[in-house]
């Protein structure tokens, strides 16, 4: 089976909030992935801690995604093979839940708020509207492929 990567080189993956089965993160990682084992990840990290929110709380191995991955396996078929071999078995409600706690993260300590911050005003010191990790990963990811914040 071929497998299909995005370039990352030349373009972001999807946005951390964008939901496969209603999993915030999964479908960024899961082009991150592709693009590690096709040598086009640029400067995105396959297994960086954003995917380990995700992956602690399904309870799969990043390994483990990663070698389903080099199979070829489209989404659907990768988030099928999730919600089979998940550890931890999530309802919808539990699912919901933990992905809009995701999407609305803020930093929870001083040096994490001061990072932010940073790049903040080095990405885009005139935005009102960065105050959550999402907010700050969709303007990194917009201004790194040309986009003016």
């Amino acid at each position: 089976m071929a497998l299909f990567a995005f370039d990352l080189t030349k373009q972001a993956p999807r946005s951390p909030r964008v939901r496969l089965g209603g999993y915030v993160i999964l479908a960024r990682c899961l082009d991150k992935g592709r693009a590690t084992l096709v040598g086009k990840n640029g400067e995105y990290h396959f297994d960086c801690p954003l995917d380990h929110r995700f992956l602690d709380f399904v309870g799969i191995k990043a390994a483990a995604l990663k070698k389903q991955l080099a199979t070829g396996k489209g989404d659907g078929a990768m988030l099928d093979w999730v919600n089979a071999n998940a550890k931890y078995k999530r309802t919808e409600t539990e699912i919901a839940a933990w992905s809009a706690f995701a999407e609305a993260r803020v930093p929870a300590d001083p040096a994490s708020r001061d990072y932010l911050n940073t790049q903040h005003t080095k990405y885009g010191p005139k935005r009102e509207d960065i105050a959550t990790w999402f907010d700050l990963l969709d303007l990194d990811d917009y201004v790194s492929f040309g986009g003016k914040a």
